[in-house]
């Protein structure tokens, strides 16, 4: 066996030195210690336009693929929560939003897309809570402004109950 081994070492250019288990020389193997594992960012970069072009199944999709490669990623969990609570998947971002309070905390992000998703769900009082913590933290925010702004209009509309269309 052992001379057989040396037979195929001495076959290939260079002897054993240059012998791959990829049957190509050693040497033409590149090195990819500087590179990411994967490239997950292209996944991000790919969701984020899919979320602002309003194509949220296929970023929800994109984000979820990207927290499959690094599950504990707060851009992809924020993406994924954000996603899932425009298709109304609240199951979802509740997960989400439960992995991602311990990771970044109390961040504006945090507390502005949790407080929207409280908003599309209709708890106009915990969303009001999370936007007003945003807002103190950065008053400048465009984001906690629009909120805010959300809020107040959504609390303006009226609420009819499911008869109230009957005559329509």
């Amino acid at each position: 066996m052992i001379v057989s081994l040396m037979g195929l070492a001495a076959c290939t250019e260079g002897g054993i030195a240059n012998f791959s288990s990829f049957g190509d020389k050693a040497s033409t193997i590149s090195d990819t210690s500087d590179r990411d594992y994967y490239p997950d960012d292209q996944l991000l970069v790919a969701a984020k336009l899919q979320f602002q072009n309003d194509n949220y199944g296929k970023a929800n999709s994109l984000f979820k693929r990207a927290l499959d490669v690094a599950p504990n990623d707060p851009q992809a969990l924020l993406g994924y929560a954000a996603t899932s609570d425009m298709l109304r998947r609240f199951d979802q971002s509740d997960m989400a939003y439960r992995k991602l309070q311990p990771i970044i905390g109390n961040r504006i992000e945090f507390h502005n897309n949790y407080g929207y998703s409280q908003l599309l769900r209709g708890n106009l009082q915990v969303a009001r809570r999370h936007f007003l913590i945003a807002y103190e933290m950065d008053p400048s925010n465009e984001f906690s402004a629009n909120n805010l702004e959300l809020l107040r209009n959504s609390v303006n509309y009226q609420r009819r109950s499911r008869g109230d269309l009957r005559g329509i």
